[in-house]
């Protein structure tokens, strides 16, 4: 178990570890993007990952760290839907039960794919606290683990790994951006940027609505959200301080996208790509989109963070 911040050779072992229980998903690109944006994209396509989305990574890590008879208990989380089927979906695999703590408000087809993982579905009012204090007394209930969605080092370490592909095959990247909310995904980013090529820049992506990060990085202290009102319901969450002491290292900027611009960008890659992606997953694109400068003629890796949308709900 990892307690302090991962290093590469724990990120490699955290690879190691999950690999049999991942897809090393694939990187597209599309000449008619690139020419939209001004600069050269590979896109590392976590939407095909399992479960739908780069979730999957850190929850098959933190879950298979512990041993066969430490897991007999099983494991609990708080998530709006990706990581609770991420943990779902690790626990079946190894063997233990999973309790998910959803809010009321979840997107039906993520509640329905948790439950599909033969995970116990437990309803919370939609705010941070309501879901920490539920969460809580399931553990106590049930003498469950907890898998916190992001402020833990396994967490970070696992969704470093797709970091890791991107920038071992793909060759020279100028930056590389993912969106930040609770912060693992992004924290494993830029720990894997740091290590394999210190010259890389790393941006992130937000929602206007739910910019925490943006004013946290700028403020040198966590900024909760005062809002939750964002369609990337998947960033609603405050950065973590474990992630936050990571981020305020390694991050060049953090680059807020209105509703508008996250909609947009999410219907084009829909149209142009022919590829399924949530509107959370649109926010680095979107900063693209808005910051053509920045990212002028540079090759830059965009992780695509999942592709779990209510078809009967989209956007556009």
């Amino acid at each position: 178990m990892l307690t302090t911040i991962p290093s590469f050779s724990d990120i490699k072992r955290t690879h190691q570890r999950i690999s049999k229980y991942i897809i090393q998903t694939p990187v597209m690109t599309s000449k008619n993007i690139d020419e939209i944006a001004g600069c050269h994209i590979f896109f590392k396509c976590e939407n095909f990952q399992k479960v739908g989305a780069f979730k999957m990574r850190g929850a098959a890590n933190a879950i298979f760290s512990y041993r066969p008879e430490d897991r007999a208990n099983g494991f609990a989380c708080h998530s709006s839907g990706n990581h609770g089927q991420a943990v779902a979906l690790a626990a079946k695999l190894a063997g233990s039960k999973a309790y998910v703590v959803m809010p009321k408000n979840a997107s039906k087809v993520k509640i329905d794919a948790v439950k599909g993982y033969n995970a116990e579905v437990i309803f919370c009012e939609p705010n941070d606290q309501s879901r920490t204090k539920t969460c809580e007394d399931i553990v106590k209930k049930t003498g469950a683990i907890l898998i916190h969605p992001f402020d833990d080092y396994n967490i970070i370490a696992g969704q470093a790994s797709a970091a890791k592909e991107l920038i071992e095959e793909v060759d020279d990247l100028d930056a590389i951006i993912s969106p930040v909310g609770g912060g693992g995904l992004a924290a494993g980013t830029c720990l894997v940027a740091h290590f394999l090529d210190p010259n890389m820049e790393v941006y992130l992506g937000e929602p206007e609505a739910v910019d925490d990060a943006y004013q946290s990085l700028k403020a040198g202290k966590i900024i909760p959200n005062k809002s939750s009102d964002t369609i990337a319901d998947g960033l609603k969450t405050t950065v973590g301080q474990k992630n936050f002491d990571i981020l305020k290292d390694h991050v060049k900027e953090v680059l807020p996208v209105t509703e508008k611009e996250i909609v947009s960008a999410m219907k084009l890659i829909w149209e142009r790509m022919k590829i399924v992606i949530e509107p959370s997953c649109a926010v680095p694109f979107a900063a693209i989109l808005k910051n053509k400068e920045l990212f002028k003629e540079k090759r830059v890796g965009v992780i695509l963070t999942g592709g779990n949308v209510d078809l009967t709900k989209l956007p556009f």
